[in-house]
């Protein structure tokens, strides 16, 4: 009696996973979600100001219902659309994001890579993230440069180690940014520096949400630090959260709208819209963007 017991609650075990994996990979990770959050970061009276979060789209060539719906968020009317890398997923992807990027691409916009801007994923045992200090792996190179000049041919500032000021909404926007702190590309050191005070607001952009980058930006005086990495958590227990960031960021923050800690800076990082193709799933964390309306403190 016992092992029929046994037998059949491991029936339903695996049932019950065939229905979360189908779940996951069928119908979740293909739940774009737009997220909206009001972030204090200007002056008092200040008129709002609309940023566009994008970050890991990973997009692959055949993914036409991501990038129709990535284009569809310029009815959000945003005032800047900040991209936190991770755009590639494929070595013929560059057409795909172009598409995808294609109104939003007519608005002031910024950028920095990251890791899968350079090399494609590969395909590794999931349990590898949990163990700190693991060597990074590299696909297969992709287009970086190509997409770079079509971003930069746009009009969008490229902010890899670098920073710039620039209007959007009728307002002054400083901005800085590093390239990717995830595979070692980042050199703060190019572009540290106290931000300009006469901005109506200054914002940091990373692609892996490194504590030591985000904790310099805002000593720099950034208002809002943006990045992406993530994804969230992608698999998530609900009522638990994130299992692993994939970096140095604690867990609670893996993504949404944060203080960051001893400082007057807000953090937000995206969970992002796409996923490896070596693990097209995701759990209790849907694709997301976000609209982040820059509102006085």
């Amino acid at each position: 009696m016992r092992a029929r017991t046994a037998i059949r609650l491991g029936q339903l075990g695996l049932v019950a996973g065939a229905a979360t994996l189908a779940y996951a990979s069928l119908i979740e990770r293909n739940m774009f979600t737009l997220r909206r959050y009001d972030v204090p970061a200007l002056v008092p009276d200040a008129e709002p100001l609309r940023v566009l979060h994008l970050s890991d789209i990973h997009m692959m060539p055949g993914q036409r219902r991501k990038q129709e719906w990535v284009a569809r968020l310029a009815a959000t009317d945003p005032d800047l659309v900040v991209v936190t890398g991770d755009n590639l997923a494929h070595p013929d992807g560059v057409t795909a994001v172009v598409r995808a990027f294609g109104p939003l691409l007519r608005l002031p916009g910024a950028f920095v890579f990251g890791s899968n801007d350079y090399t494609g994923p590969v395909l590794k045992n999931p349990f590898e993230y949990f163990r700190a200090g693991r060597a990074y792996q590299h696909g297969v190179e992709l287009p970086t440069e190509e997409l770079r000049e079509a971003l930069v041919g746009a009009g969008w500032a490229d902010l890899n180690n670098a920073r710039t000021t620039l209007k959007a909404g009728g307002r002054t926007v400083e901005l800085i940014g590093v390239d990717c702190p995830h595979i070692g590309r980042d050199d703060y050191a190019k572009v540290a520096g106290g931000m300009d005070a006469e901005a109506d607001v200054r914002l940091g952009l990373t692609h892996s949400p490194e504590p030591e980058i985000l904790t310099r930006m805002a000593a720099d005086g950034v208002d809002v630090l943006l990045a992406g990495h993530t994804h969230g958590g992608q698999v998530c227990v609900p009522g638990v959260g994130a299992l692993v960031t994939n970096c140095g960021l604690e867990r609670r923050m893996a993504k949404g709208l944060h203080r960051w800690p001893g400082t007057a800076a807000w953090l937000h990082v995206s969970a992002g819209l796409g996923t490896h193709p070596t693990a097209p799933v995701r759990f209790a964390c849907p694709p997301e963007a976000s609209v982040l309306t820059l509102v006085p403190r």
